[in-house]
């Protein structure tokens, strides 16, 4: 419950940046769209509760899915990449 919150707060405030003047306001909505994006992503992994994903220390059915986790990674990249973008454009 307060991890839909927590994304509720960023997609909120990240889309009320947007919407403001000038283009520094604008990257940090998107940083804040970006961090609710990977609160999602790795909501959708349920890694509470889980085993590590190495196949010679758990069994198959409590290990966690590691696949949301490279989702994640790759939008942390990509996000960080647009930040710098979009700064460099805003100076």
């Amino acid at each position: 419950m307060t991890l839909a919150l927590l994304v509720g707060v960023l997609v909120a405030g990240g889309v009320y940046l947007i919407l403001q003047r000038g283009m520094v306001r604008i990257t940090f909505g998107f940083v804040l769209l970006g961090h609710a994006g990977n609160l999602v992503l790795m909501a959708s992994g349920v890694t509470s509760d889980r085993d590590a994903p190495l196949l010679h220390l758990s069994d198959m059915a409590s290990m966690a899915d590691a696949l949301p986790q490279a989702f994640t990674l790759t939008a942390i990249v990509i996000a960080f990449s647009i930040t710098v973008y979009m700064l460099t454009l805003a100076a």
